[in-house]
C-alpha cells in the first residue's frame, strides 16, 4: 500500500502556541490547543446548531436533499481543511474559520438578510459578516466570566476578514465597503480588540474563503441540477465545466454524471489553488504568518484563470438560479415575513422572550431596532414561520 508523504508544515502557518490569545484570557486546556478549541467552541453553539434549518438557496419545504447553512458548512470546513492539509497549514484554524463563516446568517438566506438590512437602515443596516462577529463575542451566552465564545484573535479575523481587508492603511474602507462603509459592529469591536482591519487574515483563513467558493460553485450547480433548474448542457456552455462535462463517459446515468462532475470540479478548483499558491509562496517567500498578512495581495488564491471560471459559474448561477422565477417567488415572500416579525416586535416588545428583553432600554429606538435584529437573524426559518403565523392571519407556505 502506497502511504503518502506527510506535508510539511510551512514557515508561515499559524502556530497556536504562538496565538495572539483570547480578549478575556483563560487557562490553557490540557488536551487542546487553542485553536482545536474554537473550533469545538463553535460547533456546540447555539448558533452553529440553528445553521441545520436556515436555508442556503432553498427552503426546507422544497425537500430533504437541497443543502441547509450547516451542509454547506460542513463541506466548506472538509474543503478548507483538505487545502490547508495540502498547503503545511494548521487545520484547525483552516477549520474554525470555515466553521464561523456562515453563523451570521438570518433565516431565509440573502432573502432574509435583504430585509433584516431594510429594516434596520435606520440602525446602521444588516451585515452577515458583522452579525457573526457579534454572534461569537456578545450574543451566545454559554459561560460564567463572558458573553460570546471567546474566541481566539486569529479565529477572529479569519472571519471578519472573509473577504479580505475592509480598511486600506489610510484608514478608508476598501472597494466592497465604499458604498455603505465598515459595519459599525466590526469596528466597533475592533476598536476592543484591533484585528487590524487593513491587513490580509491569515493563511488558513484565506484557503477557508476559497473552500466556500469551491462549495459555492460545485454544490450549488449540483442543487440546481437536482431542482431541474437548467441541465448538465447548459451548465456545460460555461467553458471551465463545459472541458469536464466532456471528459465524462456519456453513458453513465444522470446522476452519476452531475456527481462525477461536481467532484472534478471541486478536485480542478483546489489543486488550482495549491499550484498558485505555490507559486505566491515563491515570489513573496514569507517567513512568518504576519508576513502573510502583510503582503500587498492574498496569497492563497485561484490563478487568473480559475478566477475567470468562477466568475463564469457564478454568472451562469446567478439568473438561472439565484434569480430564477420560482426561487424569487418564495424568497419575495420569505423577505415579507422577515418584515412582518420586525415590525411586530417593535412595536410590541413585550413579545420577545424575556432574556431578549434584559437591559434593554426601550426608549432607545435604534437599540431596540438591533435587539429585535438580532432576535430574528437568530431564527431558523421554521421558527420563523411558527412565529409569524401566532401573529398574523395569512403566512405563506413557501413552496
Amino acid at each position: 500500500m502506497a502511504i503518502s508523504t506527510p506535508i510539511e508544515r510551512a514557515p508561515y502557518a499559524a502556530d497556536p502556541a504562538k496565538s495572539r490569545g483570547r480578549r478575556v484570557a483563560e487557562p490553557p486546556s490540557a488536551s487542546r490547543n487553542d485553536f482545536r478549541r474554537d473550533c469545538d467552541r463553535i460547533i456546540h453553539s447555539a448558533a452553529f446548531r440553528r445553521l441545520a434549518h436556515k436555508t442556503q438557496v432553498f427552503v426546507y419545504h422544497e425537500g430533504d436533499h437541497f443543502r441547509t447553512r450547516l451542509t454547506h458548512t460542513l463541506e466548506v470546513v472538509q474543503i478548507a481543511r483538505s487545502l490547508a492539509r495540502a498547503l503545511g497549514l494548521d487545520e484547525d484554524l483552516a477549520e474554525a474559520a470555515a466553521l464561523a463563516h456562515d453563523l451570521g446568517h438570518p433565516p431565509f438566506g440573502h432573502a432574509g438578510e435583504r430585509a433584516l438590512d431594510e429594516c434596520l437602515k435606520a440602525a446602521g443596516g444588516f451585515d452577515h459578516n458583522a452579525q457573526a462577529l457579534r454572534i461569537v463575542t456578545a450574543l451566545e451566552r454559554r459561560y460564567a466570566r463572558f458573553d460570546g465564545l471567546n474566541l481566539t484573535w486569529e479565529t477572529l479575523e479569519g472571519l471578519v476578514k472573509h473577504n479580505g481587508p475592509l480598511l486600506d492603511r489610510a484608514g478608508q474602507p476598501t472597494a466592497r465597503y465604499a458604498a455603505h462603509g465598515v459595519p459599525a459592529p466590526i469596528l466597533a469591536y475592533s476598536r476592543l480588540q484591533d484585528l487590524e482591519l487593513w491587513s490580509y487574515a491569515s493563511a488558513e483563513a484565506q484557503a477557508a474563503a476559497l473552500a466556500d467558493d469551491i462549495a459555492y460553485d460545485a454544490h450549488d450547480i449540483d442543487d440546481g441540477l437536482r431542482a431541474e433548474l437548467f441541465t448538465l448542457d447548459d451548465i456545460a456552455a460555461v467553458p471551465a465545466v463545459g472541458a469536464i462535462v466532456r471528459e465524462i463517459d456519456t453513458g453513465l446515468d444522470a446522476s452519476r454524471r452531475t456527481h462525477e462532475t461536481v467532484r472534478r470540479i471541486i478536485t480542478r478548483m483546489i489543486e488550482d489553488v495549491m499550484a498558485e499558491t505555490a507559486r505566491r509562496a515563491a515570489a513573496l517567500k514569507p517567513k512568518s504568518s504576519a508576513e502573510v498578512r502583510n503582503a500587498a495581495a492574498a496569497m492563497v488564491a485561484f490563478s487568473p484563470a480559475m478566477a475567470k471560471a468562477d466568475a463564469d459559474i457564478k454568472g451562469f448561477l446567478y439568473p438561472r438560479m439565484y434569480r430564477s422565477d420560482r426561487v424569487m417567488g418564495v424568497m419575495t415572500d420569505a423577505e415579507g415575513v422577515v418584515r412582518d416579525l420586525f415590525g411586530h416586535y417593535t412595536a410590541s416588545i413585550a413579545d420577545l422572550p424575556p432574556e431578549w428583553r434584559e437591559r434593554l432600554d426601550v426608549s432607545d429606538e435604534a437599540a431596540r431596532a438591533r435587539r429585535v435584529g438580532d432576535y430574528i437573524a437568530g431564527m431558523t426559518d421554521r421558527y420563523a414561520l411558527i412565529e409569524h403565523a401566532r401573529y398574523f392571519k395569512a403566512t405563506p407556505e413557501l413552496r
